[in-house]
């Protein structure tokens, strides 16, 4: 039996509905990873401008403690890597701005995470949709082979026939339909959170440059004494 016989076979026998459950399960998977994602970026994400001047209010006055002591309790990313500078400053300017790459690097994994999944639902689910409909076409089409087979002619079976197969061609397009409407959500959270990350990323280096500024200042000072 030629391939193309066996593939078609395999279509027929299963049907296109393993395709609509398939993206009703993707898109489950997506709102979760949206929702996580949605309630990690609100933890990672600070009020910069209150956030700088309460930590440059200290920093002026060379109480590198009582700063570090400010953001212990925070979970935003500036924070955490402001942390890990002033947690080095003693070591020098080098050593807190290192400490400080270090710190991004990782809260910028944590940022990130996951969200490749969104991205790649988002480009490939109208395509699974679209394969869904392939086969929903292929369907129909054996059904008006099998419809045609049986018939024994006239006007009355081929507008039959011919019912039967937009009927099943119009099912078809609903997993086309689900694919787009699953893709839509995933590429527009993706974009989103990819703003997001864009923003807090901007804030942080903002804030890292402040810390650097004054540890700057504290080791000309040590230097010059």
């Amino acid at each position: 039996m030629p391939i193309v016989d066996v593939i078609k076979n395999v279509f027929v026998q299963w049907g296109a509905n393993w395709v609509l459950w398939l993206l009703f399960a993707l898109s489950l998977v997506s709102l979760g990873i949206i929702v996580e994602r949605w309630l990690v970026f609100r933890s990672k994400q600070d009020v910069i401008r209150e956030l700088s001047r309460s930590l440059e209010e200290t920093l002026a006055t060379g109480d590198f403690a009582r700063a570090l002591a400010k953001l212990e309790s925070r979970t935003s990313v500036g924070a955490m890597v402001a942390r890990a500078g002033l947690r080095l400053a003693p070591q020098g300017m080098t050593a807190a701005e290192k400490g400080m790459q270090g710190a991004l690097a990782l809260e910028r994994s944590t940022l990130e995470n996951r969200l490749a999944f969104l991205g790649t639902l988002g480009n490939n689910a109208p395509f699974i949709g679209l394969f869904g409909t392939v086969i929903g076409v292929l369907l129909a089409f054996e059904e008006l082979s099998r419809s045609q087979a049986a018939a024994v002619g006239g006007r009355a079976t081929s507008q039959v026939a011919s019912n039967a197969v937009m009927g099943s061609i119009a099912e078809a397009l609903v997993a086309t339909a689900i694919g787009i409407g699953v893709a839509l959500p995933a590429v527009a959270a993706y974009n989103y959170f990819q703003r997001r990350i864009a923003q807090i990323l901007s804030d942080t280096e903002a804030l890292s440059n402040l810390v650097l500024a004054y540890v700057s200042v504290r080791e000309r000072n040590g230097a010059g004494h």
